[in-house]
């Protein structure tokens, strides 16, 4: 039995990780013990599992059915280890969290350390996405996005403040291009692009007093990392919409100049979520104590 269950942790790891040097680091051996105990517990059952080239790993037919029934026993298993474990005060497993890159650097990044220090038998894994996850279906104990994208259906805490978006170019693009004064003079200069998980291309939102607007902006570059939308715009290649927190250094330093601010509009936060209070595991209880003690003041109604 006690070899069934190390082939079979095993096996998971590496299909999660896709890899054997990964799974060898998650599990803390080698390589090449992983792949001897993985192909012990083929031998044992008679059937291949995964499939193996000198590139890559992946799942046979039979590994994605049996991978597919054997991670909830597994999960079960953890959760009940966990339970224990919280009866002594310290939970414990694996966090699996999934979030936008902007969320973990205005969210996780000034909290993981303390986090870590608090609850040293949680270890946690962190997957920056822009698709929105399903959690459930993935495999995530919980997420961070902006409370405008979440199903209604979750639990969501707040952990920040609204965030501001600003319109943001050069002192040099401006020389050369001159500023807009309404949303819609956007259309006569180069604006990057962001392209979104979906495929498309994001549209810049304003208020013009009641009304909305929403525009289709061009350019001549598109990026789907917010973090090489600000550098561009850094470089003068052109104007970008950006939340305001990404930028306020930027703009201090006079490197990046403001437009259109009055436009410019407010939208819900960041928040925690996750799919129900019944059973919630112990170290997703923490996570969520701890985010909501040190989560700053916010500026909107919180869906908790």
């Amino acid at each position: 039995m006690r070899d069934h269950l190390s082939g079979l942790r095993a096996l998971l790891c590496v299909a999660e990780k896709r890899s054997f040097r990964a799974a060898a680091a998650e599990l803390g051996v080698t390589p090449s013990a992983v792949s001897q105990i993985v192909r012990a517990l083929e031998a044992r059952v008679g059937v291949r599992l995964l499939q193996r080239t000198t590139r890559s790993v992946g799942l046979t037919e039979a590994g994605e059915q049996f991978v597919a029934r054997l991670r909830p026993a597994f999960d079960g298993i953890d959760v009940a280890f966990e339970s224990l474990t919280a009866m002594n005060g310290r939970p414990s497993g694996l966090l699996r969290l999934t979030m936008l890159r902007t969320g973990y650097s205005d969210v996780v990044k000034p909290k993981l350390a303390a986090f870590l220090d608090a609850y040293p038998d949680i270890r946690i894994e962190l997957c920056l996405q822009e698709a929105l996850s399903n959690i459930v279906v993935e495999g995530f104990d919980a997420g961070i996005r902006l409370g405008h994208s979440l199903d209604r259906d979750m639990i969501a805490v707040r952990v920040s403040p609204d965030q501001r978006l600003v319109v943001v170019g050069s002192p040099h693009y401006f020389a050369r291009r001159g500023k807009p004064n309404h949303p819609r003079d956007l259309h006569a200069h180069e604006c990057i692009g962001l392209r979104m998980s979906s495929g498309a291309v994001a549209r810049w939102r304003f208020l013009d007093g009641d009304a909305e607007l929403e525009l289709a902006v061009d350019g001549r570059a598109v990026t789907n990392d917010g973090s090489v939308l600000v550098d561009a715009a850094v470089e003068g290649v052109g104007l970008a919409y950006v939340f305001e927190d990404m930028v306020s250094e930027l703009v201090s330093e006079r490197r990046l100049v403001r437009v259109l601010d009055k436009y410019c509009p407010q939208i819900p936060g960041y928040f925690l979520y996750y799919p129900s209070r019944q059973n919630l595991a112990p170290k997703v209880q923490v996570l969520v104590d701890f985010l909501k003690k040190a989560r700053p003041r916010g500026r909107g109604n919180a869906r908790q």
